[in-house]
């Protein structure tokens, strides 16, 4: 699933591309979102928050995108071709010769400006935003069910968004953290750390030029622990572990983050 830090690539090239330009054309293959609504628009804003990606247009109407496991957003010079078909294309944007598509993304909708807010209004501080409220992420920390974990935190993006998968596994891997650990058993120090930790690596990898999390060590798509169960620790050479955690693995090594006192599960 693209994280925070893909969404706010996408929504820069976006707002490159498209900013300040008027919409000659709109298309999509789901009749109900009205596309159609969207022409003669100025394109005023392209905006991520966390995994959620909003394209205003005339501060009016909201393009509103969740690419969750499969979408994405690609841009091409008119009269270019696409290497996707275009009946995949969820939407289609055109700037006299300057395009853009949506592909295969599980949520895409045209909103007016209030229910578009309305939509992300739940969403804890963005991850890739700097500066980090971590005031902000701890109140809605305290706020979690009794016996919420370190790794279910920073994936729920109530308490912080644009955390996803990988950079869950690789801040805990960081922090030395079990991912099992009780959110309620951290202190505030501890609780920042993890966070902080996540955050740097999505701001990291802003730049596609950046290697993957520079902040953990790794290099260039070189994760230290997550898609690597069964292999070496890259740190202390025990076996890398893959267990449910909430509704996604967790990647984990069970030596260099022990837990204090449970069994593994």
């Amino acid at each position: 699933m693209p994280e925070g830090d893909t969404i706010h690539r996408s929504a820069a090239t976006l707002r490159q591309w498209l900013a300040g330009r008027t919409l000659t054309a709109a298309t999509s293959r789901h009749v109900a979102l009205g596309a159609a609504r969207l022409v003669g628009g100025v394109v005023t804003g392209v905006e991520a928050k966390g995994k959620h990606l909003l394209l205003t247009v005339d501060d009016r109407l909201v393009v509103h995108t969740h690419l969750g496991m499969t979408g994405s957003w690609r841009v091409k010079p008119a009269p270019s071709s696409w290497r996707r078909s275009m009946s995949r294309a969820d939407i289609v944007l055109e700037a006299g010769d300057r395009h853009a598509a949506c592909f295969d993304a599980p949520v895409v909708e045209v909103l007016d400006v209030r229910d578009a807010s309305v939509r992300v209004a739940d969403l804890g501080p963005d991850a890739c935003v700097e500066p980090l409220d971590l005031g902000e992420v701890r109140r809605r920390a305290a706020a979690l069910p009794a016996g919420a974990t370190a790794g279910e935190l920073l994936l729920d993006q109530r308490v912080v968004s644009g955390v996803g998968n990988v950079y869950r596994c690789e801040a805990l891997f960081a922090r030395r953290l079990w991912p099992w650990a009780p959110v309620a058993d951290l202190g505030a120090e501890e609780l920042d750390a993890l966070v902080a930790a996540a955050a740097a690596m999505l701001r990291a990898n802003l730049s596609p030029r950046l290697g993957f999390a520079r902040d953990t060590g790794a290099g260039p798509g070189r994760p230290l622990v997550y898609g690597r169960a069964g292999r070496p620790c890259r740190r202390c050479g025990t076996s890398v572990a893959r267990s449910p955690l909430g509704n996604r693995s967790v990647y984990w090594c069970p030596s260099c983050q022990a837990s204090p006192s449970s069994p593994i599960p």
